[in-house]
């Protein structure tokens, strides 16, 4: 038990956090104690009765069962993995803008969740934070099930055929896939790369609450870097062919410790 608590102490914080609610959630629908009917999101209940806590149980909320339970271990492996590869490589001891990437994406996915009336957004979220390291790693070559190889851009949708082979659906992981590329797109690749405006921006308070802090694990992928102006490029010398493209990060084999 001391080294599943100390794996478990080594987890990054907000990873751990969202790891353990996504773990004790789902068991309290298992065991009864609270109805699942009451966890998950229904529009009805979250506008007309004010049941303000579903958005938030309706993210870590997952029935388990017989015919799900395989699908829901295989996304909490995703989830854990890929959220901690996150935290402590493109959003190493930056702890508010991980946040805030975050409640970004899940706000995101809550609208379209009470739009499209999905009840269970767990595999969304999970598959935005990945989608999102996949393209900070996108030309890491990385192993899936049984030897394929390709490339990290490739792996969302790898998973989204592999969820619908267990579980029958992609509209969670097309949601999912979709509001990390609007992330993406809006946070990095619009601004840094095609030189538009920033849309986003980690709000003061996050900074004030989640302080960056120096040190801390080094992990794997790291945000692209600011796009050169013509003006840098032009007194820049010469610098090789790369000018205008930024660094994408170093990714990870799938599975790797």
């Amino acid at each position: 038990m001391s080294d599943i608590g100390d794996w478990f102490k080594n987890i990054p914080f907000i990873t751990r956090y969202w790891f353990a609610g996504s773990i004790a959630v789902p068991l309290i629908g298992k065991l009864g104690l609270i109805s699942p009917m009451y966890l998950v999101l229904w529009p009805e209940a979250f506008f007309h009765k004010f049941q303000l806590w579903r958005p938030i149980s309706g993210t870590l909320y997952f029935p388990v069962g017989p015919g799900t339970g395989f699908l829901y271990l295989v996304n909490l492996y995703f989830l854990y993995q890929y959220s901690t590869r996150l935290e402590t490589g493109a959003f190493d001891g930056r702890p508010a803008d991980y946040i805030f990437m975050l409640l970004f994406n899940w706000i995101c996915i809550v609208i379209t969740g009470l739009m499209m009336d999905m009840q269970l957004l767990m595999i969304p979220l999970i598959m935005s934070v990945l989608y999102v390291w996949a393209q900070l790693n996108r030309d890491m070559i990385v192993s899936f099930w049984f030897g394929t190889r390709f490339k990290a851009c490739y792996l969302p949708w790898v998973i989204l055929g592999f969820n619908y082979i267990i579980g029958g659906s992609v509209v969670n992981e097309l949601i999912g896939n979709l509001v990390g590329h609007l992330y993406f797109f809006l946070m990095f690749k619009y601004p840094m790369d095609l030189g538009g405006r920033s849309f986003l921006s980690t709000p003061q308070f996050l900074y004030n609450w989640f302080p960056n802090r120096r040190g801390g694990v080094s992990g794997f992928g790291v945000p692209p870097s600011r796009r050169p102006m013509p003006q840098e490029q032009a007194g820049g010398g010469g610098g090789g062919g790369g000018g205008g493209r930024y660094n994408w990060g170093q990714g990870f084999r799938l599975g790797d410790d």
